[in-house]
């Protein structure tokens, strides 16, 4: 067996960081390749396992290996409460180019234009895997492969496809831009192949984007309230879409 510090260092500038049980279980879950995962302490994390993931427990049992805790908290920014961390190879970009530009869909492609904060982020692709949407694309400089945003994810990334792309090469499908000058969304039907944008959380859509869009629409939203969180906007247009409502 190698050992997992040994493999770690090897691997930690080219793979993805799994950063706490949830998000090795839900990486696992949807067919992550792992090739180190260690917690400084196995049978909390098996019993957590049997408790929360009985589904994946025994591919855990064989991946886990148990390090001391100062080991643990070197491989990580910051410790996680469950004191687990993996490496996971990350889906190949043609893979995932493929399945976002593949029609007809089943479900809508989020597009993040331009976002700021990671968390959100993380959150957003958290929220779409949930949907099941086809993939979370994001424009501009913020990675969404970010340790953070994986993390804020819960590993959620390996259940759809997350990638950054410019504006000029989204995904085909008509284009929903998110806007409060938009029309109501309550009053648009949105179809399985469309393609939802969200502007950043400080200065809205991008002018090439809003210039791109098909349609602008807009949340009900009490006057004088000034926005909404990233994440809560994708939750609302989500639900929307999934009840297929017009």
């Amino acid at each position: 067996m190698t050992d997992p510090v040994t493999a770690w260092r090897r691997l930690a500038g080219s793979t993805v960081l799994l950063d706490g049980f949830h998000a090795l279980k839900h990486a696992v879950r949807f067919g992550a390749e792992v090739p180190v995962a260690v917690t400084a302490d196995r049978a909390a994390t098996l019993a957590l396992a049997d408790e929360l993931a009985p589904d994946v427990r025994d591919a855990l049992a064989g991946l886990l290996t148990e390090v001391p805790h100062e080991t643990y908290a070197s491989f990580v920014p910051r410790p996680h409460p469950t004191a687990v961390a993996a490496l996971a190879v990350r889906p190949s970009r043609e893979s995932n180019l493929e399945k976002l530009a593949h029609t007809p869909r089943k479900a809508p492609v989020v597009v993040l234009d331009n976002p700021r904060n990671l968390g959100n982020a993380g959150a957003v692709i958290r929220l779409a895997a949930g949907f099941g949407a086809t993939g979370v694309v994001t424009t501009g400089t913020v990675d969404p492969w970010h340790p953070t945003v994986v993390r804020g994810g819960a590993g959620l990334h390996f259940a759809t496809a997350v990638e950054r792309l410019e504006v000029s090469g989204l995904p085909p499908g008509p284009l929903f831009a998110l806007d409060p000058e938009g029309d109501d969304i309550r009053a648009m039907k949105l179809p399985d192949d469309a393609v939802l944008a969200f502007g950043s959380e400080r200065t809205g859509l991008s002018p090439e984007l809003r210039a791109r869009a098909d349609h602008l629409l807009s949340l009900p939203m009490r006057r004088q309230v000034s926005s909404y969180n990233l994440a809560t906007s994708v939750a609302m247009t989500l639900y929307h879409w999934s009840c297929g409502a017009a």
